[in-house]
């Protein structure tokens, strides 16, 4: 059981929603798949344009989608996860929001294709200024959420059903077949994480408590990660897409400007 903070500058922000969080707000592999698919199809000017049309999708940046791939990108660079399904796919309306854990996929435990075992995450966004904020202690809060997937294993049986449905004939069905392999032999056998995103100052207290408790109930084969990010002030606005002409960005204008060619 690990409870760490980290802060991220007006400078490192800008970096990341313009390299590795817009890649996830884009879904890049998504689109070459789908590009791959409809190869050949386009055969006259009108079509190509039809084409263009159908695979420029612009991404719905709200705050919290921000938040959840601020939390993909730290989770993929450094603790060696990929996450390579994503559940907004599933979506027959893609600015609907998803149900279910947030980040469903895989952590790298050796070198080998088959050495990586289940990873599942949950993300708040928080504009909240309480410590700790509402999204943290509330009856389907993080701390709650985490605490379900740590315990239930019939969640962690319903995210294993979802990965295997995708996992047919792609690049990482390997690591999906190690994963479950480890995963029935030890239902235990799991990493987990719970991600707070928030614009306040850093404060032990959003965390140590709830991972005193997370601890406690804690099966040995089990790890679990809490992480706050710290951005810099008033940068999450929950409605804010576009910023006012005197007011600092948002977190989601900053993706906007990010994402725009």
């Amino acid at each position: 059981m690990v409870a760490r903070g980290t802060t991220m500058s007006d400078a490192e922000l800008d970096i990341a929603l313009a390299t590795d969080v817009a890649v996830i707000l884009r879904d890049d592999a998504g689109l070459d798949d789908i590009a791959t698919t409809l190869a050949g199809i386009a055969d006259t000017g009108f079509s190509n344009d039809a084409l263009r049309r159908v695979l420029d999708v612009a991404p719905d940046p709200t705050g919290w989608r921000v938040g959840e791939a601020l939390a993909e990108a730290f989770l993929v660079e450094h603790r060696r996860c990929e996450f390579p399904w994503p559940m907004g796919r599933d979506l027959r309306n893609p600015n609907a929001s998803p149900a279910g854990t947030d980040l469903v996929g895989f952590q790298a435990t050796g070198t080998g294709n088959t050495d990586h075992r289940f990873a599942f995450c949950e993300v708040k966004t928080s504009y909240d200024s309480a410590v700790p904020p509402s999204v943290v202690t509330g009856r389907h809060g993080l701390i709650a959420q985490v605490e379900e997937l740590r315990d239930s294993t019939v969640v962690k049986d319903n995210l294993l059903r979802y990965l295997a449905i995708h996992a047919r004939r792609q690049d990482w069905e390997p690591h999906f077949q190690g994963a479950a392999r480890r995963y029935i032999n030890a239902p235990a056998e799991v990493s987990l994480f719970g991600i707070l995103v928030r614009d306040t100052p850093p404060d032990a207290r959003d965390l140590s408590t709830r991972a005193g408790n997370l601890a406690a109930g804690c099966p040995q084969q089990t790890s679990i990660e809490l992480r706050a990010i710290y951005l810099p002030r008033d940068t999450i606005d929950p409605t804010q897409t576009l910023p006012p002409p005197t007011a600092k960005p948002s977190l989601a204008a900053r993706a906007v400007a990010a994402l725009s060619p």
